[in-house]
């Protein structure tokens, strides 16, 4: 088996399905060049763990690897945060700073989201790929860096270009060697080894449910629109709901419905172990209760609704709308203007 860093490959990019054992070709023959690579793939696929995996493959592995989500850094900062500052450059500016590509020099950078990227910064970027050289803010001299580029996306680059919001130029020098991820829905042979795979993860402890073919079926079947990130949350909260349980159709039922069947499993929790059948009992009135007692504003309940999830999103964020939106899959812009249809500020998403 082929060890990256004290890592097997297979450990970080799981699966055997045919798309999987070519992705993994993929990264052994990128691994090989200091070509700059694109991940592309929808949100949740795993584009992180496969720089990761380009990362320890690749001469530089020994070398820092260096994660930096571009639409998670405020817009005032992002330069800063890239290529570092000078003591007094700007207000608040106490000591000099080294920024990520100085860090990352001798090894990876993995820009996350490049779609995120304002324009300006494009350019700069653009330049520090073309000329391999750093400006600090606020200085007058370069400082040479050698960085093997990884940048990321969800979002189609070509729509973005022709929509004005990313340069082609950066784009081609980016894409020097692709690596499109697929959805899990395209690859749910693997979902068993991935069940598997997170279970011996660590937090299933020492006694992990058990899930039976029935439920493997049944995971196997579903269209997993968040990918493998839905699928280890759903497994994590298996972990904790049904710890050292067989994990059936019904246990399938209200892992599958997180929003109610976590109430279900908190009350039953503590009683699971001596009564596991009152796991499911608790689930049934839930199901049972009728949908239409009253008549209901249908409109008005998706405006809640929707908001809801905005809110919470938002939470789940610290309050960066960028990191908000694409938990929602909305682009940013499309995000910011429902805040502002809901009268939602950052502060009442924190507080809320």
């Amino acid at each position: 088996m082929e060890t990256l860093d004290g890592l097997a490959m297979a450990d970080l990019i799981v699966g055997n399905s045919a798309a999987i054992r070519e992705i993994r070709g993929l990264v052994r023959f990128a691994a090989q060049t200091r070509a700059s690579v694109l991940i592309t793939g929808p949100s949740g696929t795993g584009k992180e763990l496969v720089a990761q995996a380009l990362h320890r493959a690749s001469s530089r592995a020994a070398a820092p690897f260096i994660a930096v989500n571009s639409g998670a850094i405020p817009r005032e900062l992002i330069e800063s945060e890239l290529f570092g500052h000078e003591k007094g450059s700007f207000t608040g500016a106490m000591a000099r700073r080294i920024g990520h590509f100085e860090a990352a020099s001798t090894g990876t950078l993995f820009l996350d989201e490049i779609g995120e990227m304002p324009l300006d910064m494009q350019v700069r970027l653009l330049r520090v790929l073309e000329d391999h050289k750093v400006r600090r803010i606020g200085s007058n001299e370069d400082v040479n860096v050698d960085v093997r580029l990884i940048a990321a996306t969800h979002q189609c680059l070509e729509s973005a270009i022709a929509a004005g919001r990313f340069r082609a130029d950066l784009f081609y020098r980016l894409n020097v060697l692709p690596i499109e991820l697929p959805s899990l829905a395209d690859r749910v042979e693997d979902v068993p080894m991935l069940v598997q795979h997170f279970l011996s993860r660590g937090f299933a402890s020492d006694n992990p449910p058990v899930f039976t073919d029935e439920a493997l079926a049944i995971l196997m079947a579903h269209d997993w629109p968040g990918n493998v990130r839905e699928l280890k949350n759903l497994i994590e909260r298996a972990a904790v709901f049904f710890q050292g349980m067989e994990v059936g159709r019904d246990q399938m039922a209200m892992l599958l419905r997180p929003a109610r069947s976590a109430r279900a499993a908190a009350v039953a929790a503590p009683i699971a172990a001596e009564l596991p059948e009152n796991v499911v009992a608790l689930a049934a009135p839930m199901a049972a209760t009728p949908r239409f007692a009253r008549p209901m504003d249908l409109r008005e309940h998706l405006q809640n609704e929707e908001k809801r999830v905005l809110v919470e999103a938002l939470e789940s964020t610290g309050g960066v709308v960028s990191a908000a939106a694409r938990l929602v899959m909305l682009q940013r812009t499309t995000f910011v203007e429902k805040m502002k249809r809901y009268q939602i500020g950052r502060g009442m998403a924190l507080s809320a």
